[in-house]
């Protein structure tokens, strides 16, 4: 049987395309959050500026993060972009980082800096997560697929606008009821590029009846966590 996995939602402040000042306020959240996966939204490295140059795990602008997982016994899924080049996620823990994921469903201006990527699953101390980013979640193809690959959660990155934030719980739950997995959505808080001048925050955690179990308010650098067991 598989232990107890804490799981937390971040949405650290962010600098326009500055990974080094970005990748300090990650750690902070790392460490704040007290938890085994910390999820972090859409692009946090750079913020949502579809111009951002690819960030390669070797980065040393990274070595904060690695730091703070090396600390906590934490794996960090971080938003970034990557080669390919994809909107992707890396995750981060003591030993350095890796490109877990590349965001499948782009938008049609997003699919002019950025290529497609393909479900993906990473496992956690026993636990199957799913991935996902913005787009993502709102195309029930992607969580069908990602759940085909067997997984216990289903954990996505996101920029949504202010009057977006109800999306979070709606797709979800759409999830929860569908696949009977638990969903953690990190949103982006504070203004970003993409003409996202206000986002919406409310990152969240639900549990496989749809409830939510543990959320943020609207502001830069809140965390919100949950405990799972099975």
């Amino acid at each position: 049987m598989a232990q107890p996995l804490s799981i937390a939602v971040a949405q650290p402040r962010c600098v326009a395309h500055d990974v080094t000042a970005n990748a300090v306020a990650h750690a902070e959240a790392v460490r704040a959050a007290g938890a085994r996966v910390v999820v972090f939204p859409e692009m946090s490295l750079t913020g949502y500026e579809l111009d951002a140059t690819p960030v390669t795990p070797d980065d040393a602008r990274l070595a904060p993060i690695v730091a703070a997982c090396a600390g906590t016994g934490t794996l960090a899924l971080v938003g970034a972009p990557v080669t390919g080049p994809r909107i992707g996620v890396l995750a981060l823990d003591g030993d350095g980082a890796r490109v877990a994921y590349g965001k499948v469903h782009l938008s049609r201006g997003e699919a002019i800096h950025f290529v497609p990527g393909e479900p993906a699953v990473i496992d956690v101390d026993g636990w199957r997560l799913g991935l996902a980013v913005c787009r993502d979640t709102g195309v029930p193809e992607h969580a069908a697929k990602t759940a085909a690959l067997g997984i216990d959660g289903y954990v996505a990155g996101v920029v949504h606008a202010a009057h977006e934030a109800g999306l979070h719980a709606e797709r979800a739950r759409r999830v929860a009821a569908d696949h009977g997995v638990w969903a953690a959505t990190a949103a982006f808080a504070g203004p970003t590029g993409g003409g996202f001048d206000h986002t919406s925050g409310r990152s969240g955690i639900w549990s496989a009846n749809g409830d939510l179990l543990a959320g943020t308010s609207t502001d830069p650098d809140e965390t919100a966590r949950a405990v799972f067991t099975k």
